[in-house]
């Protein structure tokens, strides 16, 4: 089957053309400086400006001197239009979110300056977009959009909440304990992006993009998608959630992050693949103008670092607290009672396997030696209680907690914490992977 038609090239970018170049010229003739675009608007764009681009590369454009820069602009306006829509969402969704009132006010009001900047960037394309099609002799519609065309997607009415899917008490406990404990590892692999002070422009030039590259920041995409559908699988729609406000606070904690991320993956997108590094005005030979003279790369990534990334890290760092709460209030717990090690008894070695292994799970794991109580998290913790054990020449201990935290204690105890008589390290077995 043939999927050509004899409609040419040229006729083709026409039609192609017509409702992006009707937005960007509704994005033109605003003159309103304070209207802030909805969601419908940004949608708009990015299906328009995404056909387009489909088209053009279809047929070479990124390859050829007269299209390649319209193709460009297509593409600016696609992935600005996405960290646009995204960041809406954010600034729509937030007075739903569950977070503690009046803590986030600093956050509200830089959210909504940074759509604002990201809109201006939209709006300093679209009249080199009308010349660019211009140039080319596409046809420009004689209008733009209507204003009512673009409505908000917020209104006052809500609609009554009267489906409750309740799971299985012991099903619902388990779902919680695994997401729970996903959303922490998470968590502990985003701390190599921690910082506390907002970078300068030279440190993010250093950082970007041989440290914080698109594809790092979208795998942290992915990761909390996954564990945001999973919560929406399995507890969304259950009593639990509209019963616990805790549920609550971890889901908008999982959503807010991961829509900043997807502003934040488009942003470094854009920049690691239309700005950066690239001898603009060596490939557009047609044309007297580059994406960089109209769309300030350092404007760009400065939203990207020092706000996205700054509060992904800050609202992953509150959601761990709940996170590590609601994991401790629904996991399994027993009780197991083990060996010490063999000679040397609970020294640097030891303590760490311990440590790392509850550390994996993020239950709470308690060391009961006879009326004291140590926390097994903790290589400290452990040695002190090591100290202990060796005074009072005690050969068994307790630890009581996390089920699967202890299922491996008791694995790593069997093969004497991964040590021999001498004190030197030997393989441990496959279900203690993680931990090498």
């Amino acid at each position: 089957m043939s999927f050509t038609c004899d409609i040419s090239f040229k006729e083709k970018a026409n039609i192609f053309s017509f409702e992006f170049l009707k937005c960007i010229l509704f994005i033109v003739e605003l003159e309103d400086d304070d209207y802030i675009c909805t969601k419908k608007l940004y949608s708009k764009l990015i299906t328009t400006s995404r056909i387009l681009e489909d088209f053009l590369d279809f047929h070479g454009a990124k390859k050829n001197k007269e299209w390649v820069f319209y193709r460009e602009l297509s593409a600016t306006i696609q992935h600005l239009a996405l960290a646009c829509y995204s960041q809406r969402h954010i600034l729509n969704r937030f007075k739903y979110y569950a977070f503690e009132e009046n803590r986030y006010e600093t956050f509200k009001l830089e959210a909504f300056d940074t759509l604002k900047i990201l809109q201006e960037s939209i709006k300093l394309a679209a009249p080199v977009i009308l010349d660019e099609a211009r140039r080319l002799n596409i046809n420009i519609p004689a209008s733009g959009y209507n204003l009512s065309y673009f409505p908000g997607i917020s209104s006052t009415q809500q609609l009554v909440h009267n489906i409750d899917d309740f799971n299985a008490k012991d099903q619902q406990k388990k779902n919680l304990t695994l997401i729970a404990g996903e959303f922490l590892e998470v968590v502990k692999s985003f701390d190599q992006f921690a910082f506390y002070e907002r970078y300068d422009l030279k440190k993010i030039n250093e950082l970007v993009p041989e440290q914080i590259n698109e594809v790092k920041i979208r795998k942290f995409e992915m990761l909390i998608h996954n564990i945001q559908s999973s919560f929406d699988s399995y507890v969304v729609n259950t009593k639990s959630v509209s019963e616990n406000f805790q549920l609550e606070q971890l889901r908008s904690h999982f959503s807010i992050v991961f829509h900043m991320l997807q502003v934040m993956g488009r942003l470094l997108h854009f920049y690691e693949r239309h700005l950066y590094d690239i001898g603009f005005k060596d490939v557009y030979k047609n044309v007297s103008v580059s994406l960089s003279d109209f769309i300030d790369p350092d404007v760009l990534l400065d939203r990207a670092v020092n706000f996205c990334l700054f509060y992904a890290w800050k609202f992953l760092s509150s959601g761990k607290v709940l996170a590590s709460a609601i994991l401790n209030a629904n996991m399994e717990t027993s009780v197991i009672e083990v060996g010490i090690p063999m000679d040397r008894g609970f020294h640097s070695r030891p303590s760490l396997l311990v440590a790392k292994i509850v550390q994996h799970y993020g239950g709470e794991v308690k060391m009961h030696i006879n009326d004291d109580i140590f926390d097994a998290s903790s290589v400290l913790d452990i040695q002190w209680a090591g100290g202990k054990i060796k005074k009072e020449e005690i050969k068994i201990v307790k630890f009581k907690g996390d089920s699967r935290a202890l299922n491996d204690l008791k694995i790593l105890a069997n093969v004497n914490y991964g040590e021999d008589h001498m004190g030197k390290g030997i393989p441990l077995p496959k279900e203690l992977s993680y931990l090498s």
